[in-house]
């Protein structure tokens, strides 16, 4: 008889000064010396926030006093499936200490990076360290002018997908000026081509992502370009960091596709914790939109990218 998941959940504590707080598993607990968001199991008939309530004064002595469920991932271990209801707190009552002798830390979403967490925290660190707006870059009229317009970009934007073969062929002189300006900076390619150019990660395309069997190794962010459920789920499966899902609304680029509406694109990122970007016909400005539908933000090529300067047609697939 396979059991039900074990029902955990976690806090995603939040100072005034955007530090997030940490609590290190002690050395004979499972899964020892990882670094973790506190919480823990929840016990029969209680409810998400009971459980979080009681779990913060047995561990840290805090009372949660603005608390919002924010993620819910799944999770299967070697030994049992778990499924990891994490909460955003931003207000609390106490100073946190660690009651069972586990250390504490305050981080902030940058440095989580360097941490080692349970594998079913993943997604949750991941959702915490990306913005919440990519850029797509679209061709220029020369290479002066794409360069030029990237850096104009690179000032509004913390993340940046390279795609097309001129931004891949300019790529060696793109990247060391993404990442002065502190953009993390995805290739659309192949995994050999992004690991051979030194990008943080790899963006796959549709297609790619059919191919393949198992996320590329070597790189510390792998996503995908998605459009139905299906293509969710496998992102999902394969352990990617994110996902685009479109296209949203009407776009330029895919005149002929359906767009999924708002209602749509929140319906199928619903059962998929990996963060989902909404892409097709997106602007900055529908950040909060797209928030308050459950996705990590919004991916653009025409909203992000400086106007006259292409026209950032997608091939199919992308």
């Amino acid at each position: 008889m396979v059991s039900p998941p074990l029902q955990v959940v976690c806090a995603v504590i939040e100072d005034p000064q955007g530090r997030l707080l940490l609590a290190r598993r002690l050395a004979h607990q499972a899964q020892g010396g990882l670094w973790e968001f506190p919480g823990g199991k929840l016990e029969a008939g209680e409810s998400q926030a009971e459980a979080l309530s009681r779990e913060l004064d047995e561990e840290l002595g805090l009372q949660p006093l603005q608390a919002t469920p924010w993620i819910t991932v799944r999770h299967v271990y070697p030994e049992r499936e778990v499924q990891l209801h994490a909460w955003r707190v931003h207000a609390w009552a106490g100073e946190p200490v660690g009651r069972l002798g586990q250390p504490l830390d305050w981080v902030t979403p940058a440095e989580l990076v360097q941490r080692e967490f349970p594998a079913a925290n993943r997604p949750i660190v991941n959702a915490l360290i990306l913005p919440d707006a990519c850029l797509i870059t679209a061709d220029a009229p020369d290479d002066g002018r794409f360069l030029a317009a990237l850096e104009q970009a690179a000032q509004r934007v913390r993340m940046a997908v390279l795609r097309g073969e001129q931004a891949l062929r300019l790529a060696p002189q793109a990247l060391p000026r993404l990442r002065a300006a502190g953009v993390l900076t995805l290739v659309n390619a192949t995994p050999e081509q992004a690991r051979a150019l030194g990008a943080d990660g790899v963006h796959l395309n549709r297609h790619r992502l059919r191919e393949l069997q198992t996320r590329p190794e070597g790189l510390r962010w792998v996503g995908a370009s998605c459009h139905d459920s299906e293509e969710l789920a496998r992102a999902a499966r394969l352990g990617l960091d994110y996902a685009f899902l479109s296209p949203v609304q009407p776009t330029a680029s895919h005149p002929d596709a359906t767009p999924l509406g708002w209602e749509g694109f929140a319906a199928l990122i619903a059962d998929h914790a990996l963060p989902v970007y909404a892409l097709g016909g997106m602007q900055a400005g529908d950040v909060p939109q797209a928030r308050a539908r459950g996705a990590q933000g919004v991916a653009a090529i025409r909203g992000l990218w400086p106007p006259g300067e292409g026209q950032g047609v997608l091939p199919d697939g992308a």
